[in-house]
């Protein structure tokens, strides 16, 4: 009797098994459909890179991207914008690059880093500043709304690891819209949809992460960076207050970021 009730048991495992095994792949590939989804829909993928060429596919939670991209800011930024995403397990960046050479420090290495931190701050219009590098010495051009904003452009480009000088040409005007034709068309227009609209916290992540990568104070700290409804968590360790400080100074600027939690700590010289 106890075998027979034995082999029962085992017959409903089986059979239940049966069921539950089938389902496994219709699981995965919602949770790949999902992923390949939300990298489109995320604000990163509409709207700095609307104009690349991306190819995005999820098997099992491990991401490839193929295609090609305007430069080396936009191959980092699609990366992190997936690798942020939930059932993300790693990401395969087959990326091209297809504009010039991208070496450290290059002037067009350095432009592209300077035009990328200008589009995340929001204190100041991307979408109105042409930038112009010949030896490290960046030159901004184009229109400001005020002088504050002017101010902040030659800031936040001073502050981009590999500057060695920052020329601000920019003109003041009450109406923005009146910005040359050459000015526009350092930026796409498409760059400063912000108004209104939420930003996916995958991309502020994203936003975050680069700002701190490419500021010349920064660029070494190890953090880690993660968003939750706009609000970004930085966790990490700091040469001094100041430091820490900093990092929640750039962050809080950042397009889409309503609040900066910095659980940091201070390491104490030894």
């Amino acid at each position: 009797m106890k075998i027979l009730k034995a082999l029962s048991v085992m017959a409903l495992i089986v059979a239940a098994t049966m069921v539950l095994v089938p389902s496994l792949p219709l699981l995965a590939s919602s949770t790949d459909g999902r992923i390949e989804s939300s990298a489109k829909e995320s604000y990163i993928f509409k709207t700095y890179l609307q104009d690349d060429d991306i190819k995005i596919e999820s098997v099992g939670g491990v991401v490839t991207l193929t295609g090609t991209v305007a430069s080396g800011s936009h191959k980092s930024m699609a990366e992190e914008t997936v690798a942020d995403l939930p059932g993300v397990l790693r990401v395969n960046n087959k990326l091209e690059v297809k504009s010039e050479s991208s070496t450290p420090y290059s002037d067009f290495w350095i432009g592209d880093k300077v035009k990328t931190t200008l589009l995340f701050h929001r204190s100041v219009s991307a979408i109105h500043t042409e930038v112009d590098v010949k030896e490290g010495v960046v030159t901004l051009r184009g229109v400001a709304s005020s002088k504050a904003e002017m101010d902040l452009a030659t800031e936040y480009t001073k502050d981009v690891d590999g500057v060695k000088g920052v020329n601000n040409e920019m003109t003041l005007s009450p109406a923005p819209a009146s910005a040359s034709a050459s000015a526009s068309a350092a930026v796409p227009a498409h760059s400063e949809r912000t108004a209104g609209e939420k930003i996916d916290d995958a991309s502020i992540t994203t936003q975050v992460k680069l700002a701190l990568l490419f500021h010349r104070s920064t660029s070494a700290i190890q953090t880690k960076v993660k968003t939750r409804d706009g609000v970004v968590t930085v966790r990490g360790v700091a040469d001094s207050s100041a430091e820490r400080q900093l990092v929640t100074k750039v962050a809080d600027d950042i397009r889409g970021v309503v609040k900066v939690r910095n659980l940091m700590t201070v390491e104490k010289a030894k």
